[in-house]
Order: C-alpha cells, then sequence, then structure tokens
C-alpha cells in the first residue's frame, strides 16, 4: 500500500483499538516498516483527552483547568489511520519522539511532556481548533 498523503505533520484520525476515535498528528511515517516493527507505520502523536468547553463566565482558575490537554505517542499500523484534510505545523515536537523513545518507560513519559507543553500552548493560542475538539457524529 503506497501512502502518498500520510506525510509528516498530517492529521489524522485513529479508526482501531484504545484510542480509536481520537485525532492524532504524524510525527514519523516509516512506509517500508522498521527492523522492530515489520509494517508499514507511523509514529503520532495525539490527543486522548480534549480540553473542556470554556465560557466568559468562568474565572481563570476554572478556565485553566478545563484547557487542559492529555496527549499519548504510540506507533499505528497505515490501516489503521484515516487521514484528513488537515496539517499541523510540528517544529516543536518532531525531534522529541524516535523510534528509540518506546524502549524506555521514562523517556516515554518525557516525550509525553513536551507534547503537552506544545498542544497546550497552540489550543491556548487558537491555532488549529479543530484538532483540539472531540469527533462528532
Amino acid at each position: 500500500m503506497g501512502s502518498k498523503f500520510l506525510k509528516q505533520g498530517k492529521v489524522a484520525i485513529v479508526t482501531r483499538g484504545r484510542y480509536a476515535g481520537k485525532k492524532v498528528v504524524i510525527i514519523k511515517p516509516q512506509d517500508n516498516g522498521s527492523k522492530s516493527v515489520g509494517f508499514a507505520h507511523a509514529i503520532v502523536a495525539g490527543v486522548e483527552r480534549y480540553p473542556q468547553k470554556v465560557t466568559k463566565s468562568m474565572g481563570s482558575k476554572k478556565v485553566e483547568k478545563r484547557s487542559k490537554v492529555k496527549p499519548f505517542i504510540k506507533v499505528v499500523n497505515y490501516n489503521h489511520l484515516m487521514p484528513t484534510r488537515y496539517t499541523l505545523d510540528l517544529d516543536s515536537i518532531k525531534d522529541t519522539v524516535t523510534a528509540d523513545t518506546f524502549s524506555e518507560v521514562s523517556q516515554r513519559e518525557d516525550a509525553k511532556k513536551v507534547i503537552k507543553k506544545a498542544f497546550e500552548e497552540r489550543y491556548k493560542s487558537g491555532r488549529n481548533k479543530w484538532f483540539f475538539t472531540k469527533l462528532q457524529f
């Protein structure tokens, strides 16, 4: 399966597994698989828990609490990704997650922290609004 559209920075939706229905951004596509993962896959960062709705009447503390984003990082098979028309520029996070980030729990946690910071900054500045909303049908 050739994937001309699963490029770095592309927003996709996971269709299978624990994170089904969650939006992810592709950090590193691997068209031919790698030594440890035999199939075509992508390293992705996604939103596990989306920020909640914020209104004008809420205080700053409540807004702060409701604007939190919980990220996840994962290796996902291309077959379980549904690409969207959206893209996300990820200059701040593309170096934090590599193939060996997944070998150790502490590295994983550190990478998640960096991604969380980047996602929350992006959300608060009001960019990429669609990425931070839950999928609705």
